[in-house]
C-alpha cells in the first residue's frame, strides 16, 4: 500500500510533496515537533490547495497549516498521519497599487519580501517584527501578529482588507476586498485572523499600506520605570512633522544580558538604569529626525526622569541598538528551550504588573528570574525565564497563576501576539471568558465538524 506522501503526490503536479525522509533533514523552525507529519504538501495555487484539502476531508486526514515555522506556542506542531499544508509555493506578490496603497499577496510571502517590494513605491506594510525574514503573511494573520508598530498602526487584523481561504471541506471563500468601507453583513475574514489555522487555510490577502518615511533616528534612553518611558512616548506622539515608529522597553536584566552577549562595553549604553527605552523617530530626513529626538530628550530630561541616553549617530549604530532588543535568541542559546510568555497589560499598569510577577516568582523559587522586555507603548510584555527547558506541569501551573490571575479583569490578555497553540491551551481554558470559549467551539464545530484542521490547537473539540 502506498504511503500517505505518495498518495498526496498523485493529486497533481501543482502540489509539491515531501515525505518523512525529506522532512527529517529539514529545519523544523522554533519547535522541534513541527515536522512530525507523514507528508508536507506545498500547493502552488488556491485551486491546488482546495483540491488537496478536499481529498483530505474525504479521507479524514488531519491537516496542519504552516508558514515560516516561527510560532512560539506549538500551533505548527504536526504528527504522524497528518499532512502539513505549507504556504511555501504561495509566495507571489500579485499586486502593489501605490495609488490605493494596497498589496495583494500570497500567504507565503515573507514580511521582509513585502517590505522590500513596497519600498520602491515609497510604501511599507505598516507592521514590523524581528522575525521579518521568515514570518509569512499567512502565519502573521493566523496569529494576529503585532510587533513593533502595533501601538501606531494596529495589529494584522487592522491591516487586513480582504482574504481568500480554503475551508475544511475544500470550498474556497474569496473575499479579496481592497477598500476600507464595506458594510455588507458579517465581516467573516476576521474569523480566520488569530484562528491559528483551525478554521481554514489562508491562500491570499489584501493588506493596507502606509507611506514609508526614510529619515529615521534612534536613541537608547535609561529610565527609572515604565511610567517614565510612557511620559517620553506621549511627548513624541504629540509632535507634528515627525512620527514615533518605535518604542521598546527592556528591563535591566534583559538589557544587560543582551549587551554582554553582544560584547557591548560598559559605558556604551545606559545599562545602569532600571529600564532602557529604545526609541525611533521618522521624519523627512535623518538629520531632522535626530535633531527632534535630541531636543525632545533634552526638554524631558528632568520631567520624565531620564537617567542617561545615547542617540545613534549612524545607521550602523542604529542597527546595533535595535539588534540588542530584537536578538532574543541570545537568551535561548544560553538557556535552550527556556519557557517564554507574552502578555498584554494596560500600559499604565506595567510597573505594578512587573513588580507583582517578580514577587510571585520569587515566592515560588528565589532562583527563578524573568527577563522582561516588550512593546511598552501598547503594553505587550515578553517574559523569558533564566533556566533551560520547559517547566514541569506543577511549576508551569504556578507560573501561569502568577502571570494571568486578574489580568483579564484589568483589561489585559494572557496572550498578546504569539497565539494559543498547544502551549497556552491550559491558560485558554482557565483564563478566557467561558462564554467566549463556547462561541469559539461552536464556530469550530460548524466549519470543521470532523476536527481535521490543526486539531488540538486553540479550541479543543
Amino acid at each position: 500500500m502506498a504511503e500517505l506522501h505518495q498518495i498526496v503526490a498523485g493529486l497533481g503536479a501543482d502540489i509539491t510533496v515531501l515525505g518523512p525522509d525529506d522532512l527529517a533533514s529539514r529545519d523544523p523552525g522554533w519547535d522541534g515537533a513541527n515536522l512530525g507529519a507523514s507528508a508536507l504538501a506545498m500547493p502552488a495555487s488556491t485551486e491546488a490547495a482546495a483540491r488537496l484539502v478536499r481529498w483530505c476531508a474525504e479521507n479524514n486526514v488531519q491537516m496542519v497549516s504552516q508558514g515560516g515555522r516561527t510560532g512560539l506556542t506549538g500551533a505548527g506542531r504536526s504528527a504522524k498521519g497528518q499532512v502539513i499544508l505549507s504556504t511555501a509555493k504561495l509566495a507571489a506578490i500579485h499586486e502593489i497599487d501605490p495609488l490605493e496603497r494596497v498589496a495583494v499577496v500570497g500567504a507565503g510571502v515573507t514580511l521582509q519580501a513585502l517590505q522590500e517590494a513596497c519600498a520602491p513605491h515609497g510604501l511599507e506594510p505598516g507592521i514590523d517584527l524581528a522575525a521579518r525574514g521568515s514570518a509569512t503573511i499567512g502565519g502573521m494573520l493566523s496569529t494576529n501578529a503585532g510587533g513593533i508598530l502595533a501601538f501606531r498602526n494596529g495589529v494584522m487584523r487592522h491591516r487586513l482588507l480582504g482574504i481568500e481561504v480554503v475551508l475544511p471541506d475544500g470550498s474556497v471563500m474569496t473575499d479579496l476586498t481592497r477598500v476600507v468601507k464595506t458594510s455588507a453583513g458579517y465581516d467573516l475574514k476576521h474569523l480566520f485572523v488569530g484562528a491559528e489555522g483551525t478554521l481554514g487555510f489562508i491562500t491570499r490577502a489584501v493588506l493596507k499600506l502606509d507611506a514609508l518615511i526614510a529619515g529615521r533616528a534612534s536613541a537608547m534612553v535609561g529610565v527609572k520605570d515604565a511610567a517614565s518611558a510612557l511620559r517620553i512616548i506621549r511627548h513624541f506622539l504629540g509632535l507634528s512633522g515627525v512620527q514615533l515608529c518605535g518604542a521598546e522597553l527592556m528591563w535591566q536584566d534583559f538589557a544587560r544580558f543582551n549587551a554582554t552577549a553582544h560584547g557591548v562595553a560598559a559605558g556604551q549604553m545606559p545599562l545602569d538604569a532600571p529600564a532602557v527605552l529604545l526609541l525611533e523617530l521618522a521624519s523627512g530626513d535623518g538629520d531632522s529626525a535626530r535633531e527632534m529626538l535630541e531636543e525632545g530628550l533634552g526638554a524631558l530630561w528632568g520631567e520624565a526622569g531620564i537617567l542617561d541616553a545615547v542617540v545613534a549617530q549612524s545607521l550602523d549604530q542604529r542597527d546595533r541598538l535595535w539588534h540588542l532588543r530584537e536578538d532574543t535568541e541570545t537568551i535561548y542559546r544560553h538557556y535552550p528551550g527556556a519557557a517564554s510568555y507574552d502578555v498584554s497589560v494596560p500600559a499604565s499598569l506595567c510597573d505594578a504588573y512587573v513588580a507583582r510577577i517578580r514577587e510571585g516568582f520569587a515566592a515560588i523559587d528565589p532562583a527563578l528570574k524573568p527577563y522582561v522586555f516588550g512593546h511598552i507603548a501598547d503594553g505587550n510584555l515578553h517574559i523569558i525565564f533564566n533556566r533551560p527547558g520547559t517547566l514541569d506541569d506543577e511549576l508551569s501551573a504556578r507560573v501561569d497563576e502568577v502571570l494571568y490571575t486578574g489580568l483579564a479583569g484589568q483589561g489585559g490578555s494572557f496572550s498578546a501576539e504569539h497565539g494559543v497553540g498547544i502551549k497556552k491551551r491550559r491558560a485558554y481554558e482557565l483564563y478566557a471568558d467561558p462564554v467566549k470559549r463556547a462561541v469559539a467551539r461552536s464556530i469550530k464545530q460548524t466549519l470543521d465538524p470532523k476536527n481535521l484542521f490543526n486539531p488540538g490547537k486553540v479550541v479543543a473539540l
